[in-house]
């Protein structure tokens, strides 16, 4: 079996990441291209009480198992099936019940640490960043997580400040230098995501076949 392309796409909160991530499997059959994301790769937390979970630094590489997911990654490239953790914002914890995954042609791998975390990111064939500006990314993530998360307002403003932007300037903005290629979002940037496009088409058409079954 062919080793998988592996594609890490990292950006801040809100950035847009999951969007281009998904606009590329979206171009491919299914059965050519499998998405992970690092939001299902937080740390097992159920041991806490609720409100001390929802204290928690889920920004810092330290909230992630890295471990785990590299394991993942290095898997599904090289043509196993996973079954990976879900994860549930409600409860900041993981649900008992898991994804389970088969290998593709393509992989890919979204999430705001992946640059950061060097176990993963040793493991990533082609290494993109999504460049967007600070006010656009907070108010998608004051968006998402009002309506997607049950959070209120107060919520997020506090945790943006306490834990999101203190990580991002830490660890996220400073993993660009890592990036094969810098994505600008500026009201989306739709050369640049079809340039990626092309890239792994070429990738999937070109240089291998289908994965069997």
């Amino acid at each position: 079996m062919s080793r998988s392309l592996v594609i890490g796409i990292a950006g801040g909160s809100g950035s847009g990441k999951t969007t281009v991530a998904e606009l590329i499997a979206s171009d491919f059959r299914e059965d050519r291209v499998v998405l992970i994301s690092q939001d299902s790769y937080y740390k097992e937390l159920g041991h806490l009480p609720l409100g001390t979970r929802a204290r928690v630094n889920f920004d810092h590489p330290d909230s992630i198992d890295s471990d785990l997911m590299a394991d993942h990654v290095r898997r599904l490239r090289d043509g196993e099936t996973v079954d990976i953790p879900i994860y549930d914002f409600a409860t900041h914890n993981r649900r008992p019940e898991m994804r389970h995954l088969e290998p593709r042609d393509v992989l890919i791998v979204e999430g705001i640490l992946i640059l950061a975390l060097d176990e993963v990111r040793s493991l990533l064939d082609v290494k993109i960043y999504i460049d967007t500006d600070d006010d656009i990314r907070f108010i998608r993530r004051l968006k998402r997580d009002i309506h997607e998360r049950g959070r209120t307002v107060d919520s997020v403003i506090d945790q943006y400040l306490d834990t999101v932007r203190p990580m991002h300037l830490e660890f996220v903005e400073k993993s660009k230098r890592r990036a094969d290629i810098i994505l600008p979002w500026r009201d989306f940037n739709t050369a640049a995501v079809g340039m990626v496009i092309n890239m792994v088409r070429g990738f999937v058409e070109l240089d291998q076949p289908a994965r069997p079954g």
